[in-house]
């Protein structure tokens, strides 16, 4: 599939609309409860994807997993951790709290790949790490004087962004190495992992059949079509706007965990919320500046 800057733009937007339906839909859960939601929805991604992926690369797919090597393997695990944390947070507490502590992805990666592989750190990412440092320790300052489920659902989430993160910095040191690791297959995986993860702890199940359109529904359209389609738009797209399209998801799942929930967040989070990604919009947009000037001044060079 090849696309058009401006309709891989769009299809990004969409890909965040499908991502950020998750909070709400597990708000009209009946009878499901944390580690079978993850279970369920980890096993409807996988066999949505064992469809998906061979109609977009072909049986080689399945080469890819089987010939992956460790550095697959690891990807997954943090797939299938992302996954896990991500469902399970949502269960202890708000749709609000679980997507704007996720959005510290970029700046937790930024900071694993410092450490991890010596990558030098921007003047301007440092200033977004504080600065988005300062409005999740406000937001989790309230979190912890509530204490109880509140407290715990957002330390669960915060797995999420460090999985990610730690999944991000294996990619490209392996890519520094001069071995490329497949993305989707590894979704994949981690799909695989979670399901069986999750299953011993999913008895007694107590899904209802409303429960599992649901969660198909989840599986097929909030993790495996979008997974495909941003790999395509990722072709297409530069790392900023990706980075930055992203970040919709976190706008797009308040609202609809508000409207179709009833799940106002707190002013501690819309607050907290906003200086993560404010932090985060100056970073990428600084960036792209600065490149779009470097490759002026080559030009005119």
């Amino acid at each position: 599939m090849k696309l058009s800057h401006p309709r891989a733009l769009m299809m990004m937007v969409l890909v965040t609309m499908m991502w950020s339906i998750a909070g709400v839909t597990a708000r009209h859960l009946e009878s499901a409860k944390s580690f079978e939601i993850t279970f369920w929805r980890s096993l409807f991604t996988l066999l949505s994807l064992l469809v998906i992926l061979p109609l977009f690369q072909g049986r080689e797919v399945f080469a890819k997993v089987r010939n992956g090597g460790a550095m697959l393997w690891i990807s997954g695990v943090c797939w299938s951790v992302m996954f896990t944390a991500f469902m399970v947070a949502l269960t202890l507490t708000s749709v609000a709290n679980v997507l704007v502590t996720m959005a510290l992805g970029p700046l937790l990666t930024a900071l694993m790949a410092r450490a991890l592989i010596g990558h030098r750190l921007a003047a301007r990412t440092w200033a977004a790490i504080g600065v988005a440092g300062l409005g999740i320790a406000y937001m989790y300052g309230a979190q912890f004087s509530l204490g109880g489920d509140e407290m715990v659902g957002t330390l669960v989430a915060l797995c999420v962004p460090f999985a990610g993160a730690l999944n991000w910095t294996v990619v490209q040191r392996s890519q520094a190495q001069g071995r490329n690791i497949d993305l989707v297959p590894a979704v994949m995986v981690g799909a695989l992992l979670s399901a069986l993860a999750t299953l011993p702890l999913a008895y007694p199940f107590q899904a209802t059949p409303h429960d599992l359109r649901l969660l198909a529904g989840l599986g097929l359209v909030q993790l495996a079509i979008p997974c495909a389609l941003s790999v395509v738009c990722a072709r297409v797209l530069k790392a900023p706007e990706v980075s930055l399209l992203a970040l919709l998801e976190v706008i797009f799942g308040i609202a609809l965990a508000w409207w179709g929930a009833n799940e106002a967040p707190q002013a501690t989070v819309l607050t907290g919320g906003a200086l993560v990604i404010g932090a985060l919009v100056m970073n990428e947009l600084l960036g792209w500046k600065q490149q779009a000037l470097q490759r002026s001044s080559s030009r005119s060079a």
